[in-house]
């Protein structure tokens, strides 16, 4: 499946050792890419990772492989995009080792960063390098023409999340998507290693709605988050499984 890339955000967790993960597990990656040919990693969310762990990954996973990665919260949250050329540069840089196995790079803003910033963000993108990105935003306001138009003019894929505060997202900005289950982290721990919700109704949906992507030659890259089920890689298979029935 080609034009799509489904997979989990974050493959190191202890609680999947048993159930996802065989028993006695060490090396979470090396079992992860057994499963799924994607991830987005979380962890660059934390600190930009050094060059040897970037190359260390590379290493580690097959060639057709795929990963995302989150912006640093230094950048999107604390600084809100100002005043961060230099974490910038270096970021890119350092995931840039990934070569092919890089996918797209993911923008994730906090709902403090309004509609009001919209010039910053403008300016933001125009000086990025030519590479894929997405923009994720948790505020509302944000979801207008206006806004569409800069990611289209810039070639950056609008984030559709699947978020409890969030209107339902269906629009395509360039010639790929990247969506994010998120579910509710108030409501599920995601540390169970279980399915705390059935989410199968809402799977089936989100599987005619790729469909549909499909048929306007958009390639997608999907996440889920151990907050939407409560076991992401089961929603992975659900998804993938009902996409190939249809």
């Amino acid at each position: 499946m080609e034009e799509m890339h489904i997979g989990t955000m974050g493959w190191s967790y202890d609680f999947w050792i048993g159930n996802f993960y065989p028993s006695g597990s060490k090396d979470l990656l090396y079992e992860y890419v057994k499963n799924f040919d994607t991830v987005e990693i979380n962890n660059t969310f934390y600190r930009i990772p050094s060059r040897d762990t970037v190359r260390n990954w590379k290493e580690d996973v097959p060639d057709d492989f795929i990963f995302t990665a989150k912006f640093p919260r230094k950048i999107t949250h604390l600084k809100m995009l100002q005043d961060c050329k230099e974490e910038v540069e270096i970021f890119i840089e350092h995931m840039s080792i990934l070569g092919d196995k890089l996918g797209p790079l993911l923008m994730q803003f906090p709902s403090a960063f309004k509609s009001e910033k919209f010039e910053i963000l403008k300016d933001f993108l125009a000086g990025l390098p030519e590479r894929r990105f997405a923009v994720e935003v948790r505020n509302k306001n944000w979801l207008d023409e206006k806004f569409y138009d800069l990611l289209r003019d810039n070639g950056v894929a609008l984030a559709l999340i699947d978020h409890p505060w969030m209107p339902q997202m269906n629009t395509i900005t360039t010639d790929f998507t990247y969506i994010r289950w998120e579910g509710d982290r108030n409501k599920i721990k995601g540390t169970l290693g279980k399915v705390e919700k059935d989410r199968s109704r809402d799977i089936e949906e989100w599987g005619m709605k790729i469909k549909s992507f499909f048929e306007d030659s958009v390639e997608v890259f999907g996440y889920f988050s151990k907050s939407y089920s409560g076991y992401p890689p089961g929603d992975v298979r659900m998804l993938l499984d009902t996409f190939r029935s249809k």
